[in-house]
């Protein structure tokens, strides 16, 4: 089974002006397809050939195909945590397993901010859930995916460079302040469950 490029979830131009059409271009049409590429090619005539991307992913960063796996998921994960119509706050379930775990949502958004915008080099930031329910904040270096830690993804903005430096250059807290007008809380209440 090969694996494919989900389509974006809105046009590339959508996300203007946080995210502009040329970032997206770059990212979704040469980082995200190029994970797809490498991952198909080392996985083609192997026992790992059959496999779901979390599948590849649980296998852990031991396997050869572990980088390509996980980017090609995180990216897709990271697409859909974005909306043109997204951004503002949580409502519903959402909001109050935000204000259940964080005190406000003003506290969770300094949080994921904070995890997202001082993690070093290049990485993810994420909201996850572990098994018992609870959510906290995280962010995972490289390809790093909470699958590996048994956590359940619900959010996660790319703090990779690419992600933002077309659009921003150097400046990862504006690019962040520009996510929070994109999150598609929509996809994390179906995260949640």
């Amino acid at each position: 089974m090969a694996h494919t490029q989900p389509a974006l979830p809105y046009a590339q131009d959508a996300l203007e002006p946080h995210i502009s059409a040329n970032t997206l271009s770059f990212h979704y049409g040469k980082h995200h397809a190029g994970y797809i590429k490498k991952l198909n090619a080392a996985v083609e005539g192997t026992d790992l050939a059959g496999l779901s991307l979390e599948e590849l992913i649980a296998k852990g960063p031991s396997t050869g195909v572990f980088n390509n796996a996980a980017q090609t998921y995180n990216h897709t994960f990271y697409w859909n945590s974005l909306s043109p119509n997204g951004g503002g706050e949580p409502t519903g379930k959402v909001a109050d397993a935000i204000n259940g775990a964080f005190g406000s949502f003003e506290a969770f958004k300094a949080a994921f901010t904070s995890a997202a915008g001082t993690h070093f080099g290049s990485g993810w930031g994420w909201l996850v859930k572990d098994a018992d329910g609870n959510l906290s904040v995280t962010s995972t270096h490289d390809a790093g995916c909470p699958l590996t830690d048994g956590l359940t993804p619900l959010l996660v903005v790319d703090v990779w460079e690419h992600a933002y430096y077309l659009d921003y250059q150097n400046r990862r807290p504006d690019y962040l302040a520009g996510f929070w007008q994109l999150v598609n809380w929509d996809f994390v209440a179906q995260n949640l469950g």
